[in-house]
């Protein structure tokens, strides 16, 4: 079966983890779903991230999840552009999620980034998601 959006299922299935209570979760692996728990693992969202090969051949991305006093470190996971719907921000439009607190993770001409990094490098792109 195709799925027709990759990164949206990735992110479902940490935040139905997440609510689960779970210690991992393994998702099929690809780059750009790796450079997303990289970000993710940068801004203490996750514990880690690894790259495992299943009994099958297949390659799985395995996700340890965060929890701070008994509760999620992640509380809100959301896919903004969409493959039915893109979402492009410039530099000056890119969202500063709850006050800062939160991360906004976009695709630019120069990879992955989070919302800090993007300001940074003067580059918009397109707003993949946002987490808090």
């Amino acid at each position: 079966m195709s799925m027709t959006d990759p990164i949206a299922d990735m992110l479902t299935r940490i935040r139905n983890a997440c609510g689960s209570k779970h210690r991992r979760v393994d998702i099929p692996v690809s780059r750009m779903k790796t450079e997303i728990a990289r970000i993710l693992k940068e801004n203490n969202f996750i514990q880690d991230y690894q790259t495992l090969a299943t009994d099958e051949g297949k390659q799985v991305l395995r996700v340890r999840l965060k929890y701070a006093g008994g509760q999620p470190v992640i509380r809100q996971l959301q896919r903004v552009s969409t493959p039915g719907l893109r979402k492009y921000v410039g530099v000056g439009d890119i969202p500063r999620v709850r006050n800062g607190l939160g991360l906004a993770i976009l695709s630019t001409n120069k990879g992955l980034m989070s919302d800090r990094e993007a300001r940074q490098s003067r580059t918009g792109g397109e707003l993949v998601a946002v987490v808090w």
